[in-house]
C-alpha cells in the first residue's frame, strides 16, 4: 500500500501539518463560548483536562506510529490488535472526526467573511434551528471546498508548504493577542468560573477533543514522511504540547480584555478581544484575516488525514475499491480526496448552527477512535512484547491504563445522563447518519474481510518478527 505513495514530507512538514490542523479556526470563533460557559478559569481547567487526556493518547500514538509508520495509522494499529471489525469501527470513527472538522471549516469560512465584509449575508434561502442560511454562505463554502480539495488533489508537498505559511500567520496572531492582554488587559468583569461550576467545565471539556484533533494526522501521513520512526513519535507529542499551550494562552488573554458576555455576542470573539486589547477596529479585522489562515490550515490538514484513512480502508477491502485509487501523476488518493471535499460542500446548507452540532458530534467520533487505539496499544504490548518500538514508552501499561480511563471518561461526557450530553435530535442524528453511511459503504465493498484477506492488502510490518 505505502509503496504507491511518495515519502517526501520533512520533519518541519509533518510538524506544521499537525500543529496547523489543531490550532485552526475553532479558537477564533469559540473562545467567547468557552469563557461565557465556564469563565476564564473554568475554560482553562477544561483545556488542561482535555489537553492531559490528549497528551496521554498522543504518547500512545507516538509509540504505535514509530512501530508501524504506515499510511492510515489507526487502521493499522487496530487491525493487528482488534481484527477487521474493530479496525473498521476505529477508522470510521476517526474519519468521522476528520470530516466533521472539514465540514466545520466549510461553514466557518463564510462566517469569517460575514465579519470582515459588510453586507455579506445576501439572499436568505431558509432557516435551520432558527438560524438563517444565506446563498452567499452556501456559495462561499462550496468554492472553498473546491479550492482546498484541488490543492490536496495535486499533491501532498504543495499542501504541506501551504500549511507552513499559514501556521506561522496563526501563531503570530495568537502571540499578538497575548501581548495585547499583557500590556493593555485588566481584570475580567465576569466571575472567574462564571458561576458555572463543574457543569460549565464539562460543557467546555467535551469540545476540547475537537480542538486538539490534528496530532493524529501525523500517523495518517506516516507513509509519506521522510523521517525516522522515533522522530515521528516525538513530533506527535510535541505538536500536542504546543497546541495546548497556545489554546490556554489565548483563553487567558481574551479573558483579560473582555467578559464572556461581551465575547459570546460577537461572531468572532478572538477578533473582538484583539480589537478591545488594542482599541483598534483595524487590528480586530487583521485578526479576522489571520483567522482565515486558521480555517485553511485545519481544512487542508484534515482533507489530507481523512483521505488517507479512507484510502487505507479501501485498500483493506472495507470500502469500495474506487476509494483506494492513487492518481497516476500526483500520487494522491484522488477519489478519497474528492469524496471528503464533496461532504464538506454540503455543510453550509445547514447554516451557522451546524458549527456547534459538528463540534460536539465529531468529538464523540474522535474520542471513540482514541479509545480503540488505546485498547490496541495495550493488546499489542501484551501480545507482541518484542515488537521493535523506536519511541518506546517507559511504564507502558501504566500509561495505557491511564489513557483507557481518560478516554472512557470523555466518552461518558457525550452520553445521555451527562450534563454535557449530545443534543437530541440534531447531534445524535449526525452520529446516526454517519454510522449508516459506513454500513452502506461496507456492504457495497462486500462486507468485512477475513483477517488474512485484510492483511494481504496492508503493508504493515510483521509483528512476530
Amino acid at each position: 500500500m505505502t509503496d504507491e505513495l511518495s515519502r517526501i514530507l520533512s520533519k518541519r512538514d509533518v510538524f506544521v501539518l499537525a500543529l496547523g490542523a489543531m490550532i485552526g479556526w475553532g479558537w477564533i470563533v469559540q473562545t467567547g463560548y468557552f469563557i461565557d460557559e465556564s469563565g476564564v478559569n473554568g475554560a482553562i481547567s477544561a483545556f488542561v483536562l482535555g489537553g492531559f487526556m490528549v497528551g496521554v493518547v498522543s504518547l500512545i500514538y507516538g509509540e504505535l506510529a514509530s512501530a508501524m509508520p504506515v499510511v492510515g495509522g489507526e487502521h493499522a494499529y487496530s487491525m493487528r490488535a482488534l481484527g477487521p471489525a474493530g479496525s473498521f469501527a476505529c477508522t470510521w470513527a476517526i474519519i468521522f472526526g476528520y470530516v466533521s472538522v472539514v465540514a466545520f471549516e466549510a461553514v466557518a469560512l463564510p462566517s469569517a467573511l460575514a465579519y470582515i465584509v459588510p453586507g455579506f449575508n445576501v439572499f436568505q434561502l431558509w432557516t435551520v434551528a432558527g438560524q438563517p442560511v444565506y446563498a452567499t454562505w452556501v456559495l462561499t463554502g462550496f468554492v472553498g471546498s473546491i479550492v482546498v480539495t484541488y490543492l490536496n488533489y495535486r499533491g501532498v508537498r504543495p499542501a504541506a508548504q501551504f500549511q507552513a505559511i499559514l501556521a506561522l500567520i496563526i501563531t503570530l496572531s495568537g502571540v499578538t493577542l497575548l501581548l495585547g492582554a499583557l500590556f493593555n488587559g485588566g481584570s475580567p468583569s465576569s466571575p472567574p468560573f462564571a458561576n458555572a461550576g463543574i457543569e460549565g467545565v464539562f460543557t467546555v471539556a467535551i469540545m476540547t477533543p475537537f480542538m486538539f484533533v490534528g496530532f493524529d494526522v501525523i500517523p495518517q501521513a506516516a507513509g509519506e514522511a521522510d523521517v525516522s520512526p522515533k522522530t515521528l513519535g516525538g513530533l506527535i507529542v510535541l505538536s500536542v504540547a504546543c497546541a495546548a499551550t497556545f489554546y490556554i494562552a489565548v483563553i487567558w488573554a481574551a479573558g483579560q480584555v473582555a467578559s464572556g458576555t461581551t465575547l459570546v455576542e460577537s461572531s468572532l470573539p478572538a477578533a473582538t478581544a484583539m480589537e478591545i486589547a488594542f482599541n483598534s477596529k483595524i487590528i480586530g479585522r487583521i485578526m479576522a484575516l489571520a483567522g482565515l489562515a486558521g480555517i485553511l490550515t485545519s481544512w487542508n490538514g484534515f482533507v489530507l488525514g481523512a483521505s488517507r484513512a479512507i484510502y487505507a480502508l479501501a485498500e483493506s477491502n472495507m470500502l469500495p475499491d474506487s476509494l483506494g485509487t492513487i492518481h497516476s501523476e500526483y500520487s494522491t488518493p484522488s477519489t478519497a480526496i474528492v469524496l471528503v471535499g464533496a461532504l464538506a460542500a454540503l455543510a453550509p446548507l445547514f447554516g451557522k448552527q451546524m458549527l456547534v452540532w459538528i463540534v460536539n458530534a465529531g468529538g464523540l467520533g474522535m474520542v471513540t477512535a482514541w479509545f480503540l487505539v488505546v485498547v490496541s496499544f495495550l493488546i499489542l504490548r501484551y501480545r507482541n512484547a518484542e515488537l521493535n518500538r523506536p519511541f518506546k514508552l517507559p511504564a507502558g501499561y501504566i500509561v495505557g491504563g491511564l489513557g483507557l480511563v481518560l478516554t472512557i471518561f470523555f466518552i461518558g461526557l457525550y452520553l445521555p445522563g451527562s450534563p454535557s450530553a449530545l443534543t437530541w435530535p440534531y447531534e445524535w442524528a449526525i452520529v446516526a447518519i454517519w454510522c449508516l453511511l459506513g454500513a452502506v459503504l461496507l456492504a457495497i465493498a462486500g462486507g468485512l474481510p477475513t483477517q488474512r484477506e485484510a492483511d494481504a492488502h496492508m503493508s504493515v510490518p510483521d509483528l512476530d518478527e
